[in-house]
């Protein structure tokens, strides 16, 4: 039975403009495939909101920012505007692990902050949630946490 995979995600455009200054472009180079950087052309609302997504694709992958790269995921628009994400390596990898297919983004920004919310559909089989906590639990008492 299919199920949904999800992410939000949401940056203070400021905080992107800083780093943008302080790092002369090896942030964009790091972050953003030149397709990216060429489409935004230096609008940082632009590049934020796509951080943003670039976030909220990882957490639908299930990944964080760890299980891969930032180039990996690519947000463009359509001919009419539309955003659409692009994966590669990694995270193309991953989505297909887990079954994850048609894969969509919504993208909005105001004056301080930009937000995306990632919404994919995934197919095959779920993990049990009940497992997932029982997992945890047992990590926390191993850890004296619990």
């Amino acid at each position: 039975m299919p199920s949904y995979a999800v992410g939000i995600d949401m940056i203070a455009i400021p905080r992107v403009q800083g780093v943008i200054e302080r790092h002369d472009g090896r942030f964009l180079r790091r972050v953003y495939t030149p397709e990216e950087v060429a489409f935004c052309r230096g609008r940082v609302p632009e590049l934020a909101a796509r951080f943003a997504a670039k976030e909220a694709v990882m957490k639908a992958l299930g990944t964080g920012a760890r299980g891969v790269a930032w180039r990996e995921i690519e947000v463009l628009p359509d001919r009419r505007g539309k955003p659409l994400v692009y994966l590669y390596g990694r995270a193309r990898d991953r989505a297909e692990r887990i079954g994850l297919r048609a894969l969509d983004v919504s993208l909005s920004h105001e004056r301080e902050f930009a937000v995306a919310a990632v919404v994919g559909l995934r197919e095959g089989e779920v993990d049990d949630p009940q497992d997932s906590r029982e997992r945890l639990v047992r990590r926390l008492k191993e850890r004296g946490l619990l």
